[in-house]
């Protein structure tokens, strides 16, 4: 088959760019923006920081994406004109340059379709994400805090705020726990595919004879609950323990034991924080994740009641996840969607973004088949 001229390309796009347009409801976000920024503008907003930060953040979101599609309709329509240009004037260096806007066109509009499917009950949430180091020693420890920089620098790139709540350090080097908030509206929807085990694979810099290691580390990631998700805790069953916090290398953060480390015995869900300087402060946060742990234990065993009603397997697709090879050749890998680069430098820099499109895609198209996870 010929491949489609640029014209016929630019018109794809624009039929694409209008079916989003159209599945996100850009009208209803205008509204939704008038509304926001009203109350953003009534002073006693700040009489609640939480409730005022929520506010801010939901408007930057919706205009940064109304924004977003009206400047890449205009690219769209400068974009013909600029084949044009390059045609009347048989100009070889302006078509390259169009070519090359054709193909970013292409890949924003991509992602923003991936957007679209982001349609689950708590997609729409900022997610809680937990990494914790599994077998392979110090370089489990030392992978664990390259996955932890590896989300904060996408993160990062993507204009997101973060907030570290919990960070246990190993003894030689790297981490043996984390859990941060990524602060952005449907932070869950994209991250929830980044759930499993990651596994690498490297030339240890801890072994002095140069071996290769294998290493792994697990992800969690659950969303941020609002108030309408509140599960009842009953707080006279927990175990509430209050420590100084640490920084790496046993290095006092606090003068004050301010941490606090709170289990939920009927579960055995551990959560702790400790970035807040009040001991209140870093209870209050602990709380909140064990209302998300809860929660998505909650999600867990409804998931599981109905796999057994469908005589479905109730294994997790999120068990075997990614594999990043270092040593003998460079290769980050994805077991279930087949995505696969070379480039594990930019991957490990934050650049994840064609793997998350890939598992959405994936696990809609499992949960259209009806298959579980």
């Amino acid at each position: 088959m010929a491949e489609l001229d640029p014209a016929e390309k630019i018109k794809e796009l624009a039929a694409t760019l209008a079916s989003v347009t159209a599945v996100v409801d850009v009208d209803a976000m205008r509204t939704e923006i008038a509304e926001l920024r009203e109350q953003s503008a009534d002073p006693e907003l700040w009489a609640d920081q939480e409730n005022a930060q929520k506010v801010t953040r939901r408007l930057s979101s919706l205009e940064s994406t109304v924004n977003k599609l009206g400047l890449i309709g205009q690219r769209l329509d400068d974009l013909g004109v600029l084949y044009e240009l390059a045609e009347s004037e048989d100009d070889a260096d302006t078509r390259v340059e169009a070519d090359r806007e054709l193909e970013q066109l292409r890949k924003e509009i991509g992602e923003l379709e991936v957007r679209t499917l982001l349609n689950g009950p708590h997609d729409e949430h900022e997610a809680l994400v937990t990494i914790n180091s599994q077998a392979g020693g110090v370089d489990a420890a030392d992978w664990a805090q390259m996955l932890q920089r590896m989300y904060l620098r996408w993160a990062e790139r993507h204009g997101y705020s973060t907030d570290i709540f919990e960070t246990s350090y190993a003894e030689e080097a790297g981490i043996k726990s984390t859990s941060f908030a990524v602060r952005a509206p449907f932070a869950y929807g994209t991250l929830r595919g980044e759930h499993g085990t990651h596994r690498l694979v490297r030339i240890s810099p801890f072994d002095n004879q140069n071996r290769r290691q294998t290493s792994f580390a697990g992800v969690d990631v659950v969303p941020v609950v609002e108030q309408s998700d509140h599960i009842d805790i009953d707080e006279t069953e927990l175990r509430v323990d209050v420590y100084r916090s640490s920084g790496p290398g046993g290095q006092g953060v606090n003068t004050t034991d301010s941490a606090v480390r709170i289990t939920h015995p009927a579960t055995g869900i551990v959560v702790s924080c400790q970035n807040e300087r009040s001991q209140l402060q870093n209870k209050a946060t602990a709380m909140s994740m064990l209302q998300a742990k809860l929660l998505a234990r909650k999600r867990e065993e409804e998931q599981a009641a109905l796999d057994e009603i469908r005589g479905e397997s109730t294994s997790s697709w999120g068990t075997q996840m990614r594999n990043y090879v270092l040593h003998p050749y460079q290769s980050v890998k994805d077991v279930r969607t087949g995505a696969e680069t070379g480039n594990t430098t930019g991957v490990l820099d934050g650049d994840i973004d064609d793997f998350i499109d890939a598992e959405i895609r994936w696990m809609r198209s499992r949960e259209r088949n009806g298959e579980s996870g």
